[in-house]
């Protein structure tokens, strides 16, 4: 299945309490869930005004769909082709 980097502008994004966090969490998992187990939420990294979400989903219209339901911006979604890490030179 393909895997996903969701870039969302959220201005003041590293300044969010760990309450704010926890509620965008809680909305994102409430539609995920609604969404079914095709989509996966793995992780993201806050910074300081972007969100950037890795998600698993069969494509970038149902991550498109999760951020219209959750009403979280997706100003950009890349479908992951390759993933390197530091085993890859060896």
């Amino acid at each position: 299945m393909p895997k996903y980097v969701i870039e969302r502008e959220i201005p003041g994004a590293g300044k969010l309490s760990q309450s704010d966090l926890k509620a965008i969490s809680q909305k994102s998992c409430g539609v995920l869930s609604n969404l079914g187990p095709q989509i996966q939420w793995v992780q993201s990294y806050v910074t300081g005004d972007k969100i950037y979400c890795v998600y698993i989903a069969p494509n970038e219209e149902m991550v498109r769909e999760h951020a219209r339901q959750g009403g979280f911006p997706a100003n950009r979604v890349s479908e992951v082709a390759t993933v390197i890490d530091p085993t890859t030179s060896e």
